[in-house]
């Protein structure tokens, strides 16, 4: 028994150590990371019946160089977004695949991507995108999000095609960086 309460004080110390360092979320991040690695999570390709939802385009974000980004200036084109926070483990975890599925597909003339921070602080957002070498165009949240973008979740990843319908819809992390989906990103 002494052995036991001897274990889980260990346990816990450790824990608690983790946590308190700010070590906790970057490990469970990174072992989500490895999971999304083994393909056992993807995203499921299949169309939902959104021919009513129509994208809100209205809207300004902030780059993390102080810039505005107006999201009417991606009508036309295939856009998919993101929508992440600094704190959020499975945000983390699925960035790196998300930044290999955009240096695959950067060249589509017709296709953008928007990793959009929802941290209450823009320099959390700015502090997590710095210090990776991720490759993705990043913004924040600065001015709210509109009807279109509001979720309950992160991550929340949408695809809207040119027409300005939303083709893909998902709470929850996945790793997109699989053939069919970039398939499906292209086609659209």
């Amino acid at each position: 028994m002494e052995k036991e309460i001897k274990s889980w004080a260990m346990m816990g110390a450790v824990v608690a150590f983790l946590y308190f360092t700010g070590l906790l979320p970057v490990i469970i991040g990174g072992l989500q990371s490895v999971l999304l690695s083994t393909g056992l999570i993807k995203p499921n390709i299949e169309v939902p019946d959104l021919t009513e939802e129509t994208f809100d385009y209205r809207g300004q974000f902030m780059d993390f160089e102080g810039k505005r980004i107006n999201l009417e200036d991606y009508k036309g084109k295939t856009l998919f977004i993101n929508l992440w926070a600094s704190w959020c483990g499975p945000c983390r975890a699925e960035m790196p695949h998300i930044s290999e599925l955009y240096k695959s597909v950067r060249n589509e003339p017709n296709l953008e991507f928007l990793m959009i921070g929802v941290d209450n602080d823009i320099e959390k957002s700015r502090k997590l995108i710095e210090s990776k070498s991720w490759s993705f165009p990043s913004a924040h949240a600065s001015f709210g999000l509109n009807p279109s973008l509001q979720s309950e979740a992160i991550p929340t990843t949408l695809v809207v095609n040119p027409e300005g319908k939303i083709v893909f819809y998902q709470q929850g992390m996945s790793n997109f960086n699989t053939p069919e989906f970039k398939e499906f990103l292209v086609s659209q």
